[in-house]
């Protein structure tokens, strides 16, 4: 999250008040479309209580800056992507402890009194919202350094994701070998749908090709390193992890056959030849 802060300036979050439409319908589908996916996901593929729980922390998180690089990738909207990226990661110190406590009252209603919605949500401000303010801040006030320390931090980001998907993997192997196969489909199910939910949204309201690559990047990519925390740390349940240490995989599939279709079809560029 620190990271994600050195590499937003002032101008991501007036991209809301220059172009809000195309950032108000992202938001709708990453806070509000996809945990309500989720939630049905979890309901079709019957999961267990933890995996289900976990899916829907999971769907509860921002979209990450993995979403940005694969935005990139993929030639989309940077700036809508960075700015959905940036909102939505502020706006989920309020919103994720509220899915969170509606997934544990679905689904786990043994443990809904150990839950704690103002513990979280402090949590919560903890590890996104301060980093975030205080990574905007140096970017501010040191530009240049901020910009050649943030690939540093993204790299260490990604092996952070890495390195907790593996102990996930080492600590709940006997639940992934028992429920492989749902948390594997669920999560992939979930993060196709989602992507062509995202598309869906960018169709309904006309928006350009590259919009709606965008809006299927940011509803499909989430931040699992993040949800992997808050069900360790928060809720002390690393098996509630196993469904979005699967999804930190399996949401690579969708995003780079995503990035595959756009590239191919996108329009070749026009070349004006001069006669000589």
């Amino acid at each position: 999250m620190f990271g994600m802060g050195l590499s937003l300036t002032k101008q991501d979050f007036q991209q809301l008040w220059r172009a809000p439409l195309p950032i108000i319908v992202g938001l709708f589908g990453q806070l509000m479309l996809l945990p309500l996916l989720a939630y049905f996901l979890a309901l079709v593929f019957e999961l267990p209580s933890n995996l289900a729980i976990g899916i829907m922390i999971l769907a509860a998180c921002p979209g990450g800056t993995s979403s940005n690089i694969i935005s990139q990738l993929a030639r989309a909207n940077l700036a809508l992507s960075v700015s959905l990226t940036a909102i939505s990661s502020l706006i989920c110190v309020l919103t994720t402890p509220l899915i969170i406590q509606f997934a544990v009252s679905q689904f786990g209603q043994q443990e809904q009194q150990s839950f704690s919605l103002v513990s979280t949500t402090i949590g919560l401000i903890f590890i996104t919202l301060i980093p975030v303010i205080i990574g905007i801040t140096l970017r501010h006030y040191f530009a240049e350094k901020a910009i050649s320390s943030e690939p540093f931090f993204r790299h260490l980001a990604s092996a952070f994701l890495v390195l907790m998907i593996l102990a996930i993997v080492i600590q709940e192997k006997a639940t992934l070998a028992s429920s492989f196969s749902a948390v594997f489909t669920s999560a992939l199910t979930l993060n196709l749908v989602a992507i062509l939910l995202g598309i869906g949204l960018g169709l309904i309201f006309r928006f350009s090709a590259r919009d709606c690559v965008t809006l299927g990047i940011e509803v499909g990519v989430q931040n699992s390193a993040m949800a992997i925390l808050i069900a360790i740390t928060f809720l002390q349940r690393a098996d509630y992890a196993v469904a979005p240490g699967v999804y930190g995989v399996t949401m690579y599939i969708g995003a780079f056959l995503l990035v595959f279709l756009a590239k191919k079809f996108r329009s070749p560029p026009i070349i004006v030849r001069q006669v000589p």
